[in-house]
């Protein structure tokens, strides 16, 4: 299996720079003793001198035009797809996932950069009406300046993709604090925007420690933050970057409902389920953490259930036949395993288990769990290949069930009534509700984002006019004729 060739550093200005901080090795959480990126952490004196390296690029960048930075998108894309092989091996050594899902999420990650080089082309303003006939009413958009990206390590390039090539695109400079877990993937993205062209100073990658983060939305010269990550730490950003007056966005958790109604098609309801909440080993803020099941008359559905589950094959993700990789790593397996302990010794009962692979692993056994709706699993996220079923006698028991929880990112309702559908679809509390369809994934020209603690109430991320929305300041222009000399 291949592992970064050269050890991971900070890039700051165009130039590769090892940190000043501790030495710091990521394993592979199927071969747990197999290093896979190891790098000198930055420090604070790093992150200042990236902040002022961003700063100092912002106009010349901006100044290049929107039609020339979108040619620099595509061809990052370019060299995205021309390492795919490469990055798509490095992600599945530091994160665990299957090497068919890493391709994947390589190949959806060059997509988001081709997207949003084509969208170099939409309208970026509008004219307004103007009771002076000699006068022109405009709205223009004008960079942020720099923009703080904080990443998580489930999608290492995919999101990091969703923020930086729009932040880009509108004549952004970005300063990177990517995620400790997978350093080496924030690496070869990093090589892949300096191949394609982007100048010094335009992007600047930090691999450091969290606190890092605190210091990056604190600094005055970041105009605005782009986050995806835990609520206790969205929560902590928000009043830092709200505090200071910049801009926000925000995409946190999820406690994920799937309702199934009796007249659902029971194959495609299984399928959907078991895939979207084992999938990636549970751990996407978009899985389905609870199916509801309403009404009765749902054997069949449970009996695929339990057998699709009872077949998922678990192992390393170089395995072109397993299904299920570890989870990311020794301690997340064991939080993940004691929310199923203490789930059971709150009443709940296993549906449905898969089998362990043999080794050392940091595998958790996909599970299906039972049980009163009282169970702190059915509030708490647990980030990994668990769902819990629990049953509603009507559609709004089963909706007030859904929305029984402070999140609010993604719902999913299997039926083939289209007046239950309607109803779901208008009373569920989530950003995203699905019909007949799983509640994991998206389109990238559809808005992407939640509610409640799920989410910032401000732009969402994916869609080219939400992208604008959040990367730009919106100026109005009153462009009048100097009155005609005699």
């Amino acid at each position: 299996m291949p592992v970064l060739t050269k050890p991971a550093s900070s890039f700051i200005n165009g130039t590769w720079v090892e940190g000043s901080g501790a030495f710091v090795s990521r394993y592979n959480p199927a071969v747990p003793d197999q290093a896979v990126t190891s790098y000198h952490q930055a420090g604070s004196a790093e992150l200042g001198q990236a902040i002022q390296a961003a700063a100092a690029a912002t106009t010349a960048w901006d100044e290049l035009g929107i039609l020339a930075r979108g040619r620099v998108l595509a061809t990052a894309a370019a060299a995205i797809r021309d390492r795919a092989e490469e990055i798509a091996a490095v992600m599945t050594a530091e994160h665990g996932k299957t090497i068919a899902e890493s391709r994947m999420e390589v190949d959806a990650s060059a997509d988001t950069f081709d997207y949003h080089a084509a969208s170099a082309r939409n309208p970026v303003g509008t004219e307004f009406p103007s009771s002076h006939p000699e006068e022109r009413i405009l709205t223009i958009r004008r960079p942020l300046g720099v923009v703080g990206v904080i990443t998580p390590w489930n999608f290492p390039l995919q999101i990091p993709a969703w923020k930086i090539a729009p932040a880009l695109l509108h004549g952004n400079t970005v300063v990177w604090k990517s995620a400790s877990n997978t350093p080496g993937v924030s690496v070869l993205l990093t090589e892949a925007l300096a191949a394609a062209g982007v100048p010094a100073g335009v992007v600047n990658l930090i691999l450091g420690p969290g606190q890092l983060g605190s210091e990056l939305v604190s600094d005055p010269l970041v105009g605005g933050v782009t986050f995806t990550g835990s609520v206790p730490v969205g929560h902590h950003i928000r009043g830092i970057v709200c505090g200071r007056g910049a801009k926000l966005q925000l995409e946190l958790g999820g406690h994920n409902a799937t309702l199934v109604l009796p007249d659902a098609d029971a194959e495609l309801a299984a399928t959907s389920v078991v895939n979207a909440a084992m999938g990636s080993t549970g751990q996407k803020c978009t899985a389905t953490r609870r199916v509801i099941l309403v009404g009765g008359g749902h054997e069949d559905f449970l009996a695929r259930v339990k057998d699709k589950v009872s077949k998922l094959m678990l192992g390393p993700g170089t395995d072109a036949s397993v299904q299920i990789g570890p989870v990311v790593s020794p301690s997340a397996r064991g939080e993940i395993n004691a929310a199923i302990e203490q789930a059971l010794a709150e009443g709940g009962e296993i549906l449905a288990q898969s089998t362990l692979p043999e080794g050392e692993g940091s595998y958790v056994a996909p599970t299906v769990l039972t049980g009163p709706r009282s169970m702190t699993i059915c509030q708490e996220e647990v980030f990994g290949p668990v769902t819990t079923v629990l049953h509603a006698d009507t559609l709004e028991d089963a909706i007030e069930l859904a929305n029984n929880t402070a999140f609010g990112l993604t719902a999913a309702v299997f039926s083939s009534d289209e007046r239950a559908i309607r109803r779901c679809v208008s009373a569920l509390q989530a950003g995203l509700v699905k019909v007949n369809a799983p509640t994991t994934g998206s389109e990238l020209h559809a808005p992407f984002g939640g509610m409640k603690d799920s989410t910032f109430a401000g732009p969402r991320e994916q869609n080219s006019a939400a992208a604008a929305t959040f990367f730009t300041h919106e100026k109005t222009a009153y462009l009048r004729l100097a009155p005609r000399k005699a």
